[in-house]
């Protein structure tokens, strides 16, 4: 599959997933959610990874380094997004989440300072912030979305940008292509968030019998719900980390992170279309600001041409 069909794919997948977060929320809090769907990813890849042959990396030094990735790369985003979507619209949680190249920019300037950030991507990089604050709308007493909010799908888009940069800084060489590391990474994802789903449920254990109980005022039936979990794991999870490592293995991580503004497209067509989600003129305002930075900071670098004698 070229890694174009790969992308693409990502895109879908990746933005469809604020929807189904949407519907696992009727009936799940945002832990379980996270939970649940690093867990079924994890099954996947590992499952996939023991038919073809492959095995988990043995080196402590991977493992180490794979704690921050896991937390970075899935952890953190997976349990902010939804989070972040209690209290705002998906489509406004799919454009948190292009924040991704900028986070990108800024985390490759600090962990890899032998590479020359352009002054044109830090104009960018502002030209992104400002579309953040038009959506916040901060000088707005009403009408504006949930700060806080908002503020969580910010946090986990910015995640994704300093935890692949990470994974570029000490894991590139380690890579040795296939399901390996992803396999691996869901795996320290998967125990992380085992515990911190059994300290959640130890904090809320007069509201959920178990840890995998139903939220109080669960809302209409349990099916869609838990399919939208299963395909979060399955799909959103497991299916795109393979793709999304691919993609970065073939053409980069510039180029593999332009999928995050493709992400929000997805998300708010999806938001609008069956949930009747509808952005103000602030926020749609916002949201092109934020994704053309997001394009222009993602770009590749240019050359000053050199110049030859005679």
């Amino acid at each position: 599959m070229p890694w174009q069909a790969r992308f693409g794919a990502l895109a879908l997948i990746w933005g469809s997933s604020f929807l189904l977060m949407k519907y696992a929320l009727h009936w799940f809090a945002p832990t379980q959610i996270a939970t649940g769907r690093i867990l079924f990813g994890a099954v996947t890849v590992t499952l996939l990874l023991h038919l073809v042959g492959g095995r988990l990396p043995r080196s402590r030094r991977v493992w180490a380094h794979l704690l921050v990735v896991g937390l970075l790369l899935a952890s953190l985003p997976f349990t902010l997004f939804p989070l972040g979507e209690e209290r705002v619209a998906s489509a406004l949680a799919g454009i948190g989440n292009a924040t991704t190249p900028m986070a990108t920019v800024l985390a490759t300037a600090a962990m890899l300072p032998a590479e020359r950030l352009p002054g044109r991507k830090i104009v960018a990089v502002g030209v992104g912030f400002l579309g953040v604050l038009v959506i916040a709308q901060p000088w707005q007493a009403s009408g504006r979305p949930d700060l806080l909010g908002f503020g969580f799908t910010l946090v986990a888009g910015a995640s994704y940008g300093i935890g692949w940069t990470w994974v570029r800084k000490h894991l590139a060489k380690e890579d040795l292509g296939g399901l390996q590391l992803p396999a691996a990474l869901l795996v320290v994802a998967s125990a992380q968030m085992v515990v911190v789903l059994l300290a959640w449920w130890a904090l809320h254990r007069s509201a959920f019998a178990a840890p995998w109980s139903s939220v109080t005022g669960a809302t209409g039936g349990w099916a869609q719900p838990v399919l939208s979990l299963l395909a979060l794991g399955v799909l959103g999870t497991g299916v795109a980390y393979l793709l999304q490592f691919d993609v970065v293995r073939a053409v980069g991580q510039q180029v593999g992170s332009l999928v995050t503004y493709v992400i929000p497209i997805v998300s708010v067509a999806l938001g609008y279309l069956l949930l009747g989600e509808r952005l103000g003129v602030w926020q749609l305002a916002g949201a092109a600001l934020v994704l053309g930075a997001a394009v222009f900071v993602a770009g590749p670098n240019r050359r000053r041409p050199v110049s030859r004698a005679g």
